[in-house]
């Protein structure tokens, strides 16, 4: 009996590859870049199943030309680029990683406020460019101790931030739709999201992207912050206006944007911008920008890959694969019941 055919869409660990090999014929992109659309859709379209990841995009166009898909992998907690209704009326199961990318997520966090606050980045290019000659007066910026940290959003990811943050004795300050038991978090105060906007030096954003909360943080939001406020995006880009942080950097309105993620990558969104405003890169613009890089930790990877590939595996031998996040007609499921919405609808490709 011929192995079923397995696409991979990005280069990934040996261990990975020889997990799936075991088990299908396996397509691998190679290369650096993510393949384009059609090549894509090419290497699927007889494919019956896909790992995923940040750089795909999979929706209703996408699946109806891929009659024998039947698994996505996805090496993502977050899915917002996976239309999950459309793969459900295909008969696509989708799977996630729910949990493994939240302590490395929150220790970029982190680490983009001290490097944002404490102006590490400029002080290594002052060295780099001038050399040193010996303390200076200069680079005085912002420390964490005894700030007012509010986190948007307190799934896992905030919760793992908050908790990180209180050896630096920070006042923290949190908004969620969930309940939270009360004596469960003693050291956070929940308060509105307006309030908590309103009141905390710094902002960290630790939320899904939906419909509801893309540009969550724009001009309105932005105005009710005190002046001096940074704000810190390790979650998905287009929770931000770009361009209104790059006009409240300019104005002096806030002190500092600390980004890991950014609004051209969201695939999924219509009308998502070609590129990051020039502006949060030009010398001087009092950002920190690193390039995805929130689960960026070898064996961290490693365990995410083999995640997603052994719900491939398990979908290949008949079983239910773990951490689904739907069950098409026919499959028998359990969802995953703290998986990140995917609200966006009619996606088609990669763009």
């Amino acid at each position: 009996m011929e192995k079923k055919k397995i696409v991979v869409t990005n280069r990934v660990f040996p261990e990975t590859r020889a997990l799936l090999e075991a088990h299908a014929r396996v397509v691998v992109n190679e290369a650096d870049e993510p393949w384009p659309a059609d090549i894509l859709l090419d290497h699927c379209k007889d494919a019956f199943g896909l790992m995923a990841f940040m750089t795909d995009s999979i929706g209703a166009d996408f699946v109806a030309v891929c009659p024998e898909l039947r698994i996505v992998g996805a090496a993502l907690k977050g899915y917002d680029n996976i239309d999950v209704d459309a793969c459900t009326r295909a008969g696509v199961t989708v799977t996630i990683v729910p949990d493994l990318l939240t302590v490395p997520t929150a220790e970029l966090a982190i680490g983009l406020m001290l490097s944002l606050g404490r102006n590490i980045l400029s002080g290594d290019a002052a060295i780099r460019k001038n050399g040193f000659a010996g303390w200076r007066p200069s680079l005085y910026g912002a420390g964490l101790d005894g700030a007012t940290v509010g986190v948007l959003g307190f799934g896992l990811v905030g919760q793992a931030i908050a908790e990180r943050l209180q050896p630096f004795r920070c006042r923290l300050l949190a908004s969620d739709t969930a309940r939270h038991p009360e004596d469960a978090f003693p050291h956070v105060a929940f308060m509105d999201m307006d309030d908590v906007i309103a009141e905390a030096d710094w902002i960290v954003l630790a939320l899904p992207l939906t419909a509801e909360t893309q540009h969550l943080i724009g001009r309105a939001a932005i105005a009710r912050m005190k002046p001096g406020a940074r704000i810190v995006n390790p979650a998905r880009g287009s929770l931000v206006d770009e361009a209104a942080i790059a006009d409240a950097l300019a104005t002096g309105h806030i002190a500092g944007y600390a980004a890991d993620v950014f609004e051209c990558e969201d695939w999924a969104r219509d009308g998502r911008p070609g590129d990051i405003d020039a502006r949060l890169l030009a010398d001087g613009a009092r950002t920190v920008l690193t390039p995805h890089i929130g689960s960026a930790v070898t064996h961290v990877r490693r365990d995410i890959e083999l995640s997603a590939a052994r719900s491939i595996v398990d979908a290949i031998a008949g079983r239910p694969p773990a951490h689904a996040v739907n069950a098409p007609a026919g499959t028998l499921l359990e969802v995953i019941e703290d998986a990140e919405p995917a609200p966006h609808k009619n996606v088609s490709g990669r763009r």
